[in-house]
């Protein structure tokens, strides 16, 4: 027969044993929802980085489309009519680009 030291000393062995186990799985599961946490916050961190390099480059796109072209000669028509007139922005075409190559009908 078992004594009762041996008997307390098992239930305490099996009892230390399981408590280890289950702060073990508890610790796993607080370190990957850490690393998760954390891989959600570098995406989101990155994704703004990605927005504001692509708003700087639209910026710079838009400035490079409003400065004036060097290689630009000035022909007659685009001089004001007369000194100090500001010159008229040129006429455009309003049109609707159909592609003939799609067999759909409307």
């Amino acid at each position: 027969m078992i004594g009762k030291f041996e008997s307390n000393k098992d239930l305490i062995q099996e009892l230390t044993s399981s408590g280890a186990r289950h702060v073990g799985n508890i610790a796993n599961i607080i370190a990957g929802t850490v690393a998760e946490v954390t891989r959600e916050i570098g995406e989101w961190i990155t994704d703004a980085i990605e927005m504001n390099e692509a708003a700087a480059a639209a910026r710079q796109d838009a400035q490079a489309d409003r400065a004036p072209d060097p290689d630009h000669v000035a022909a007659p028509e685009d001089a004001p009519a007369t000194p100090g007139a500001t010159p008229t922005a040129p006429p455009y075409v309003d049109a609707e680009v159909v592609d003939t190559e799609t067999n759909e009908r409307p």
